[in-house]
């Protein structure tokens, strides 16, 4: 029969494979429960909370939805257990389409965070892999999986484990190395994954490609305009998903945090009221958005200092909340035109 295989890639969803803690009467808190030995991923919390693994390894017991917004802004994993793992009746029937085919863009890790140590987890579908189909397969991926940054190979995981029995889904995670060529790995460097399928829907052999580039944080920076013109308004938008904090409301940004730096030492923060801001803040577009803007104008006196046509300039935010778990400086370079 026809198989479709997948190469899912996901950044934070750790599968631990273990049975689950009687729940007692009284649960303890995490640190307490760690303290007796317990491992992080076995940690039991109380009722309607679920576990989360921070980036650090330290776990934590949230609510539900905040246990899937950490997840998605890749700052911490939510375990999986067998138990918590799908029955046989409510898997997906397999598909018989005869190619193999990378999920939908939305749907896929579009960046890993550039810190050392930092992890990409993956998943594999290929039932040709599922043989014991009343146990877990532990498959040695010489000769499946090959791993490149920037076109240099880089070790990558021994072995990938079934998620479950008779899944046919497999997981793997790949730990960046600390250096490339005797340099620590970067922003925008490429990781590239390769999975060699032994045998597709026609029975022939075929290779598939998947390239993420590295980020040291999720916030960008932009305006409305493509040239900066000297007593023109124009936009300044922040993309920063760990600013919205509440999905039912619109957040906001001190404009104090965005640092102008331009020719001659210019050097001060948009809440500088020659800017002629029209809020002291940057406001988020509309509620859970995550895009938050202000309208401030360039004069042509800075800090005491004259602004000329060709000057450049720089807007720098300092993202705090990283997925790699450190402050890093967004900058966006500009020219006064």
């Amino acid at each position: 029969m026809a198989v479709k295989h997948k190469l899912i890639f996901g950044l934070t969803l750790f599968l631990i494979f273990s049975l689950a803690m009687p729940v007692n009467a009284e649960v303890e808190a995490p640190k307490k429960q760690l303290k007796k030995g317990i491992l992080a991923e076995n940690i039991t919390c109380k009722g309607g909370l679920n576990l989360i693994i921070r980036n650090n390894g330290a776990p934590a017991c949230v609510k539900p939805a905040t246990a899937e917004r950490f997840q998605n802004l890749g700052l911490a994993s939510i375990p999986v257990k067998f138990t918590d793992l799908p029955k046989e009746s409510d898997q997906p029937p397999v598909s018989k389409e005869p190619t193999v085919q990378f999920r939908d863009a939305q749907d896929e890790i579009e960046s890993i965070p550039a810190s050392r140590g930092a992890f990409a987890n993956f998943y594999i579908t290929d039932d040709d892999l599922n043989i014991a189909h009343t146990g877990v397969e532990i498959i040695e991926t010489k000769g499946l999986l090959e791993f490149t940054i920037n076109g240099i190979p880089v070790p990558g995981p021994e072995r990938m484990i079934e998620t479950g029995p008779d899944t046919g889904v497999f997981f793997a995670k790949l730990q960046l190395p600390d250096t490339i060529n005797g340099r620590p790995v970067n922003q925008d460097d490429i990781v590239e994954v390769r999975y060699f399928d032994q045998s597709d829907a026609s029975g022939e052999k075929q290779v598939l490609v998947k390239s993420i580039p590295l980020r040291n944080t999720y916030a960008q920076i932009q305006t409305s305009s493509d040239k900066t013109r000297i007593g023109h308004e124009f936009i300044v938008r922040l993309y920063e998903p760990d600013a919205n904090r509440d999905s039912k409301d619109v957040d906001r940004i001190p404009i104090s945090r965005l640092e102008y730096r331009g020719e001659g030492g210019i050097r001060i923060t948009l809440a500088n009221p020659s800017f002629d801001a029209n809020s002291s803040y940057l406001l988020e577009t509309g509620e859970n958005t995550d895009i938050f803007e202000v309208k401030i104008k360039i004069p042509r006196q800075l800090d005491g200092k004259v602004v000329h046509i060709g000057d450049w300039y720089e807007i720098r935010y300092v993202d705090a909340s990283t997925p790699s778990g450190t402050s890093e400086k967004i900058i966006l370079k500009g020219k006064i035109g």
